[in-house]
Formats: structure tokens, sequence, C-alpha cells
């Protein structure tokens, strides 16, 4: 008769047992150490930063990528520099090489002639001319014309010494134009990703505080009424002298936008503007704030008149041009378009008047 009598369980021994006894400790402490993890990266994680000190970072960048842009066109002034040598050089060295070339064609075509027309000795041309006069005087012409034919041989070999030299000089100034397109890359790349960065944190701050962003540092935008009293914007001065003239002609670029690098007509850079504006009263100023700022006579801020060029950060990365009642007209940034703004709303660094 069968057995209905439960099996009865075999324990765990030996190596099974010890095997099982593993397998859930390592699965025990996987699970504290993930859990461990978790807290410890919730507890160290970085803070969302304030919109403050995304602000603030956001002035770093830009202003950086303003001392940028000024690095960029340094660089490509000197680069049209060198280009326009460059060009000159060839021109030059081609003009000359055309020179050389017919004078030493005119040598060959000569050279030939002689060999045709010397096989005989002069004793034996005289002995057998009929008219020993004429002879003599044609040789003493030939005589006349070999002196200048030396002279003109001398002037071929100068003439390929100097297509020498002019050549050396272009290859120094293509390499000069090549290292200032490397410059120009390398400060397009850095401005760009300054740029990048700065809108992303941008991109973090919400429309109100975008819109509070812009009004504090590029002041109020064009289409904005000017405030009243003292610190409204001052018209243009009508006495017709170089200083009104250039502002005028930065109230007539209000509203046109900011690109890095641009000097008009229809776009600008800070410094690009200001050189414009005085461009226009007949005055011509070197391209970046630094050298803008050493091109006229240092003025203190309470001596300002319209027409003053003012800078800006420690830098001296940033212009404008002042048109009086605290105010300026200048190009911002990236994003922004030419405006009026307060003097006082970026640092400080100096203002200068053109003569």
């Amino acid at each position: 008769m069968a057995s209905h009598r439960k099996p009865r369980q075999r324990p765990l021994t030996g190596g099974t047992a010890r095997s099982t006894a593993r397998t859930t400790a390592a699965t025990l402490a996987l699970a504290g150490a993930a859990t461990a993890t978790a807290f410890e990266g919730t507890s160290h994680a970085d803070p969302q930063p304030t919109p403050s000190q995304v602000k603030a970072e956001m002035d770093r960048l830009y202003e950086e990528a303003g001392a940028a842009t000024d690095r960029y066109n340094g660089a490509k002034e000197k680069a049209d520099e060198a280009q326009r040598a460059l060009d000159g050089l060839r021109d030059e060295t081609a003009r000359k090489t055309d020179r050389l070339n017919t004078a030493r064609s005119a040598l060959g075509s000569l050279a030939a002639t002689q060999y045709r027309s010397g096989t005989l000795g002069a004793a034996v041309q005289l002995a057998m001319s009929d008219d020993p006069q004429e002879y003599l005087d044609r040789a003493a012409l030939i005589t006349r014309a070999g002196n200048r034919n030396a002279a003109d041989i001398s002037a071929v070999r100068r003439g390929l010494d100097e297509v020498g030299k002019l050549k050396e000089q272009a290859a120094g100034r293509l390499a000069e134009l090549r290292a200032r397109q490397g410059e120009l890359a390398g400060h397009k790349a850095e401005i760009e990703e300054k740029l990048t960065a700065a809108q992303r944190l941008l991109a973090k701050l919400t429309a109100e505080e975008r819109a509070a962003y812009e009004a504090r540092s590029a002041g109020p935008a064009p289409s904005a009424p000017a405030p009243a009293g003292p610190a409204a914007q001052a018209p243009p001065p009508a006495d017709g002298s170089r200083a009104a003239r250039a502002v005028a002609f930065a109230h007539g670029a209000i509203g046109k936008p900011y690109v890095w690098g641009a000097t008009g007509p229809g776009s600008y850079d800070c410094s690009g503007l200001t050189q414009a504006a005085w461009r226009a009263a007949g005055v011509s100023l070197p391209r970046t704030t630094y050298t803008q700022i050493n091109a006229g006579r240092r003025v203190s801020r309470d001596a300002l008149a319209p027409g003053d060029l003012v800078f800006f950060y420690s830098g001296v990365t940033h212009v404008g041009l002042y048109i009086g009642n605290g105010q300026m007209i200048h190009a911002p940034r990236p994003g922004s378009t030419v405006r009026v703004a307060p003097v006082d709303s970026m640092p400080w660094a100096g203002a200068s008047r053109p003569a």
C-alpha cells in the first residue's frame, strides 16, 4: 500500500548552503549601496543657481566675449594690412617681371643678330670695305651700342635681384597673413563659445527675469519712451561741429543690430559704431576699444561732452558715444541693437575726446 506521508525535505548542506548565503548577502549589500548612493547623490547635488548668479555669470561671459571680439578686430585689422601689402607686392612683382622679360627678349634678339653678323674680324672687315670711312663710322656706332648693351645687361641683372627680393617679401607677408587668419579663427571660436554659454544661461531665466536682465544690461530698447527729467535722451547737438556730426550719425544708427566684427552700415559692434560715427565727422579712429581710448585726449567723467568716447570694464572691452545728460549711444552685445543707455549701466573705465 502506498504511503501518503509527505517526503522529508533534505536540509541544505555543504557548498549549496554556503553559495545561497553568499548570494543573499551580495544582493542585500548591493541594495544597500544603491540606497546609500542615492541618498548621497541627493545630499551632494549642486544647488540650482539663483537668477542673480545666472545674471552675474552671463555678465562675465558677455564681457569675455567682448574682449575676444576686440582681439578678433585687432587681428582682422592686421590681416587686412597684410593682405593689402601682399597684393601691392604681387602687383609690383608682376610689373617688374613684365619689364624684365621685355628687356631679356631684346637682349636675346640683339645677341642673335650679332652672332649671325660677327663671323669676320674687324681688320678683315676694314680691309674688304668699299668705304673705309663708312666702316669706321659704323664701328663707332657698334661700340656705343655695345656700351649700351652692357648697361642693358646690368639693368636686367638688377631687375632679377629686385624681382627676387619682392618675391621674398611677398612670401613673408603671405606667412604673416596666414598667421593672422589663424588668430581670427581662434578668436571667432572663443567668441562663439562664450555666446553659446551665455545663451544657455539665459534660457534658465523666466521671461520676466530675461526682460529685467535686458533692461539692466542694455538700457531701454529703441522703442521705449525716453525718461523724463535730467536723464532724458539728449537731442543731437546742432552746432555743426565734428562732435555734433558724430553724435548725429550715432542717433541715425539706433535700432541697427549688433554683430561682432561689424563696422556698418547695416550692423555694428561697439567700436565699429564709434569708429563709423567719427569717420562721418572726418576723424579716423583705430579699430579696437583698447586703441580708441588712446586716440584722443583723456577727459574725466565730470567733464564729459557730447561726442566723447566712454569706455567700460577693467580690460577696456566696451565703448559708447556720449550724448549728454548722463547717456550714451552704444552697440551692447549680440542679440541686441544700437540704443541709448545710461553711462552708469556698466563699470566705468575712462573717456577720451577725439581730436
